[in-house]
Order: C-alpha cells, then structure tokens, then sequence
C-alpha cells in the first residue's frame, strides 16, 4: 500500500533544540511508540539509534537486483550467441565470456539502480504528494530553526489525550493536532 491510509491523525510537537530532540526521541523510543518521526534543519548524528531505526534494508534489495540484472545480462547473451544465433567468430567458442563482461556489468548496474529506486520508494511510501504536517503553520520552521516530533495515530500506542500528555512531559511545546482529510 502507498502512501498513509486517508483520515489519519498526526500529532507535532516543538522541542528547543537537537539535544532535546534526541532525548525526546530516546523517551519516545522507551515508552513503546513506533510511527514517529523526527524533523530536523540539519542531519543529527545518533538520531537513528535514538529513534530504535534498524538498518535499512535497500542495500541488499539493490545488491540482489543487481546480482539479478548481471545474471540476466549474462543469460540473454549466452543464449543470442550460442543457441539462438551460434556464430563462430575468429574462432573464439560460441560462449566467450570475456566479451560479454560489460554487458553483464551494465546490466548488473541497471538492476542494481532500478531494485534502489523502487525499494526507496515503497520503504518511503512514497509518492505522497502533500502531508498534513506541511498545513501547520509551525511546522514550516522546520527547514530553518526548528525541531519536531511527529506521531502518527497508526501507531499501536496512539490515544490523542495521552500522546499529546506524553509529548509535552518530554519537553515538547506547541503540540498541534492534525487530520489528514
């Protein structure tokens, strides 16, 4: 399924600054909540350990598909050169390897990019073109001087009184409430 389901809550809170962020991720993370996200106007070292992220896994999707591409490159020369079309040039053998090593690199490359793109993309849940947090006039200080945290109400622990109680006892300030409509 792309993107979030319709009629979804996200609830926003402001924090003062990226240590406060880290640590409110941190009591995010210890309380049990899942779907949340951290908003930053710069990349902050150690968030992802704060927020309880696993590694992600698009390398090894990129790297399968890439190992499927080369072998799927690899094939279809062997199988234009020594079954479908057998020629014999300058003597070589109808399935001379060496020569189809770009090929197969290119191919390896494309599926590579291809399994990279396609995984960010269903990982991200994307294509989302609008999220309800860009309608919070607040939450557009995030790019400058600003820090969030976002809760989204398809998290196992979402009640909105007790999330928002929550949010401010870490430090949060300006929690804002908003519907996807």
């Amino acid at each position: 399924m792309l993107g979030w389901p319709k009629n979804t809550s996200f609830i926003a809170a402001e924090f003062s600054g990226p240590g406060e962020l880290i640590d409110g991720a941190r009591k995010m993370r210890d309380a049990g909540y899942k779907n949340f996200d951290c908003h930053s106007p710069f990349p902050i070292h150690g968030m992802d350990h704060a927020m309880g992220l696993a590694r992600s896994p698009v390398g090894w999707i990129a790297g399968i598909c890439a190992i499927f591409g080369a072998t799927a490159g690899l094939a279809l020369q062997w199988y234009a050169m020594s079954i479908s079309y057998p020629l014999v040039i300058a003597g070589k053998p109808y399935f001379a390897f060496q020569a189809y090593v770009p090929v197969t690199f290119a191919f390896g490359v494309l599926g590579g990019a291809f399994g990279a793109i396609l995984s960010m993309l269903i990982i991200n849940r994307l294509p989302r073109l609008n999220h309800p947090l860009f309608n919070s006039e607040q939450f557009k200080r995030f790019s400058n001087d600003a820090f969030f945290i976002s809760l989204e109400s398809d998290d196992p622990l979402y009640d909105e009184t007790k999330a928002r109680a929550f949010l401010e006892a870490i430090g949060g300030k300006n929690v804002e409430v908003l519907k996807d409509e």
